[in-house]
C-alpha cells in the first residue's frame, strides 16, 4: 500500500503551512487502524492539503495514493476519501479557455492550473469509483454516486450503472445520493438532460418509497425549473406526510471512538445533534434543494412551509423554520401566517425547535408582530427565575443555554411590542450580562421605554474606564439617547471625560450622540461638547457640532466647525461626516449651502448621497438634489434606504422619483439580497426602504387627487 510514496520529494512540495514533509504521515493515517488516527489524518487533509478548497502542488501529488486507498478493501472510512478527491477534482473553471487565457506569470496561472491538473488526475483515475456502488460499507456507496457523476468522462455509462444500483439498493440515504447524481449528470451534460427528466418524472410518480417519490421531484426541479409541475406544492405535502408515517428505516448507529477534537469531527457531531431523534432528517436537503429551484415562485414556498409548519413532526417544522430563513432574507411576501406559526414552536417541547424558532424571529425585527403574543408568553412563563442554564437575557451560564429566552425578548423588543420594556428592567436588574443588541433594540420601543432610564444610568455608572470601555458604555449611551434618559447626564459625562486612549474618539463620539439626543435638558454639557470641537476626528467634531448646536443653538460655533470639513483636500469619510450633521441641523444651516452643492459631483459615491441629502434639508432644494440622488439610486443598491428618506420627506417634490418608487415597490427581491451571505439587519433595513417608498408614494397619490 502507497507503492512509492518515499519516492516523492515531499520536502520541496509545499500547502497551506509551508513545507509537505508531513503529508506522508497524513495519508498512512488515513489508512489506520485507529478511528482517531483517521479522523485526524482526514482533518489534516482538509486543513493544510486541501485548505479551504485550494490545489497545492502537494495535493497533486497525493492523487495517485488517495486513489489506491480508495480502491483498497481493507481501509476503513473510504467514504470520508471518496469525498476528498470529490472536491479535489471537483473545481469547475468554467470551460478550458480560462486557463488558455491567463498569462502564465499572472498570479491566477498556477492556483488554476492546479485546479486543472487535479481535476484531469482524479477523472483519469475515476474508474476505481465505479466498483464502489456496490461497496459494502454504506458510507462508501453513500459518497461514490457524486463522484461518480462529478468526475467520471463516461456518462452515459455512469447514467446506466446508477439507475440500475437504484433497483437493488435499500439503503435509504444512499438510494437518495443515487437519484441526487443522476440529477447532477442531467445539469453537467446537456445532451442526456431531456433523457433524465424523462425519467425523474416517472420516478416521481411510481416509486413506491415516497422519499424516492420526494428526490426524485426534487431533481426534477433543480433540473428543469421550467418543469415544477403546478400542483408541486399538493404532492410534496402529500409526500411528507406518507414520509412521516412510512415504517422508519433508521440504522443502527456505529460505535465511535473519542478522539481528539478536530474539525472534521465537530461537523459530524454537529451533524449528529441535528440529526438525532428524527427518523427522515433526509428531508430537509430534499426541501433545500426544491425550494431552491423554485426560487421566486415566493408565493409556492411559503405554501409549502406553511405545510411543514403544520407537520406532526417537529423535525420537519425546526426544517421549515430554517428554510423560510433563507426565503425571508431575500424574498419579500406575504409572511404573516408563517410568523405566527413560528410563533407558536416557542411553546414547544423540543429544545432545538424553540431555538430554531428564536435565531428565525430575532432576526425579523417589525415582521416578528404576528408572533409577539407568543414571544410575550413563553417570557412570561419564566418570569419567576432564570430557566434551565441560562437567565432571562440568554447569557450563556451553561451546557443547553441556547435554548433559553435571550433571543425571545430581542425579538419581542425589536418588534417594538411595549412588554418587553418590564422584562428587559428585570434583566438589566439581575443579570450581571446583558447581550449588546437588547440595549440597541430599546429604540424600537419608542418612549414607552423611558422607564428604562434609571436601571441604564446605574449600569452605565457601573462601567469601568478602562481599554474594555467602548464596548461596555456603548450599547448603554444609545439606549440612553433612545429613550432620552437625561438624567444620566452626569453617568454620561463621567465616560466622556474619562475615556482611555483606547477607542477614545469612538467613546466621545457615542457619547456626544447622546447628549444631542438629550437635548437642551443636558445644557450642562454644552463646555465639554464645545472642547471638542476642535477634535482632529472629522466624526467627533461633527458629532460635537451637533451637540453644541443642540444643548443650547450655538449655531455659528456649529457651522464655523463643519465649513472646515467641507474644503477641498478633505476625505470622503471627513466630507459624510460632516454632511450628516448638517442635514440634521436643517434650514438653519442654510449658509452652508454652497460648500454642501460642491460635494454634488464628487467622484465619490457617499459624498454625493450625503451633500444632496443635506442640500436638500437646509435648502429644500429639489431641482439639484433629485437628480443625484436618483443617479445615486440607480448606481448602487445599498444608497436607496438613505435616498428614500429624503424622497419620503420631498413630499410633491420628488414627483420625479416616482417610476423608481413604482419600480422598487414591484420587486420581489429585496434590494440588498446578497448570494454570499447575509447581515442581522438585512430584512430589516429592507422593510425600512419598503415604508419609505410607500410614504413617499401615498404623498405624491394625495398630490395628484
Amino acid at each position: 500500500m502507497l507503492t512509492g510514496i518515499e519516492e516523492v520529494d515531499w520536502a520541496s512540495l509545499g500547502h497551506a503551512y509551508g513545507p509537505a514533509d508531513d503529508v506522508p504521515e497524513l495519508l498512512r493515517g488515513l489508512a489506520s487502524a485507529d478511528p482517531a488516527e483517521r479522523e485526524n489524518a482526514l482533518d489534516g487533509m482538509y486543513g493544510a492539503v486541501h485548505h479551504q478548497g485550494d490545489v497545492y502542488d502537494s495535493t497533486l501529488a497525493c492523487i495517485p495514493f488517495l486513489l489506491e486507498l480508495v480502491a483498497d478493501p481493507t481501509v476503513q472510512d473510504r467514504g470520508g476519501i471518496v469525498e476528498l478527491l470529490t472536491s479535489i477534482g471537483g473545481i469547475d473553471l468554467c470551460g478550458d479557455e480560462e486557463l488558455d487565457e491567463l498569462d502564465p506569470d499572472d498570479a491566477e496561472f498556477t492556483p488554476a492550473a492546479n485546479y486543472a491538473m487535479a481535476a484531469a488526475a482524479v477523472a483519469a483515475g475515476a474508474d476505481v469509483f465505479l466498483g464502489l456502488v456496490h461497496d459494502p460499507d454504506p458510507e462508501v456507496r453513500l459518497a461514490a454516486p457524486c463522484a461518480l457523476a462529478s468526475l467520471h468522462g463516461d456518462p452515459v455509462h455512469v447514467l446506466e450503472l446508477l439507475r440500475e444500483r437504484l433497483t437493488i439498493e435499500r439503503d435509504t440515504e444512499v438510494r437518495l445520493a443515487l437519484v441526487a447524481a443522476l440529477g447532477r449528470i442531467a445539469l453537467r451534460h446537456e445532451s442526456l438532460r431531456a433523457e433524465t427528466v424523462e425519467w425523474l418524472d416517472w420516478l416521481s410518480r411510481v416509486a413506491q418509497a415516497p422519499g424516492l417519490r420526494l428526490a426524485a421531484l426534487a431533481q426534477l426541479a433543480r433540473v428543469a425549473p421550467a418543469e415544477i409541475p403546478y400542483d408541486v406544492v399538493e404532492r410534496v405535502t402529500v409526500l411528507l406526510d406518507e414520509v412521516r408515517t412510512a415504517p422508519a428505516d433508521v440504522p443502527a448507529e456505529p460505535a465511535r471512538t473519542a478522539a481528539a477534537p478536530t474539525l472534521v469531527g465537530q461537523v459530524r457531531e454537529l451533524l449528529e445533534e441535528h440529526s438525532t431523534g428524527r427518523p427522515t432528517p433526509w428531508t430537509e436537503e430534499l426541501l433545500r434543494t426544491l425550494h431552491t429551484a423554485l426560487d421566486d415562485r415566493v408565493d409556492d414556498r411559503i405554501a409549502l412551509i406553511l405545510a411543514q409548519l403544520r407537520s406532526p413532526d417537529w423535525g420537519q417544522r425546526s426544517d421549515a423554520i430554517w428554510l423560510c430563513g433563507g426565503l425571508i432574507r431575500v424574498w419579500r411576501g406575504r409572511y404573516d401566517e408563517v410568523v405566527r406559526l413560528v410563533g407558536a414552536q416557542l411553546g414547544d417541547p423540543e429544545p432545538r425547535l424553540r431555538e430554531a424558532a428564536t435565531s428565525f424571529l430575532e432576526r425579523l425585527f417589525e415582521l416578528a408582530a404576528p408572533s409577539a403574543d407568543a414571544l410575550a408568553a413563553r417570557l412570561t412563563a419564566g418570569a419567576s427565575g432564570p430557566t434551565g442554564a441560562t437567565g432571562a437575557t440568554g447569557v450563556n451560564r451553561g451546557p443547553g443555554a441556547r435554548a433559553g429566552r435571550g433571543g425571545a425578548l430581542l425579538a419581542l423588543a425589536r418588534s417594538g411590542d411595549s412588554r418587553a420594556i418590564p422584562l428587559l428592567a428585570r434583566a438589566l436588574e439581575e443579570e450581571r450580562e446583558v447581550r449588546r443588541e437588547l440595549l440597541y433594540a430599546v429604540d424600537a420601543l419608542g418612549p414607552a421605554a423611558l422607564p428604562l432610564a434609571p436601571v441604564l444610568r446605574r449600569r452605565l455608572a457601573e462601567v469601568e474606564l478602562d481599554d474594555l470601555l467602548y464596548d461596555r458604555a456603548a450599547p448603554l449611551l444609545f439606549a440612553l439617547g433612545s429613550v432620552r434618559g437625561a438624567q444620566a447626564l452626569p453617568e454620561v459625562l463621567r465616560v466622556l471625560r474619562g475615556a482611555p486612549a483606547n477607542r477614545r474618539d469612538w467613546v466621545h463620539e457615542a457619547c456626544l450622540r447622546t447628549l444631542t439626543a438629550f437635548g437642551p435638558a443636558a445644557r450642562e454639557a454644552l463646555p465639554d461638547a464645545r472642547r471638542l470641537l476642535a477634535s482632529p476626528s472629522a466624526a467627533v467634531s461633527a458629532m460635537a457640532a451637533r451637540a453644541v448646536w443642540a444643548l443650547d443653538g450655538s449655531l455659528d460655533e456649529a457651522l464655523d466647525t463643519l465649513d472646515q470639513w467641507l474644503r477641498p483636500g478633505t476625505s470622503g469619510e471627513e466630507w459624510c461626516a460632516a454632511a450628516l450633521s448638517l442635514g440634521a441641523i436643517g434650514p438653519a444651516a442654510a449658509r452652508t449651502a454652497p460648500a454642501l452643492r460642491a460635494g454634488l459631483g464628487a467622484r465619490e459615491l457617499w459624498v454625493r448621497v450625503r451633500s444632496a441629502a443635506a442640500l436638500w434639508r437646509v435648502t429644500g432644494d429639489s431641482v439639484d438634489t433629485l437628480p443625484v440622488l436618483l443617479a445615486a439610486w440607480e448606481e448602487n443598491r445599498h444608497t436607496r434606504v438613505a435616498v428614500a428618506e429624503c424622497l419620503a420627506e420631498m413630499g410633491p417634490a420628488a414627483a420625479g422619483a416616482e417610476p423608481a418608487i413604482r419600480a422598487e415597490l414591484s420587486r420581489r427581491r429585496r434590494h440588498n439580497a446578497r448570494e454570499d451571505g447575509a447581515g442581522s439587519h438585512d430584512v430589516h433595513d429592507d422593510e425600512k426602504l419598503l415604508t419609505l417608498c410607500r410614504a413617499a408614494l401615498s404623498q405624491l397619490e394625495r398630490r395628484a387627487v
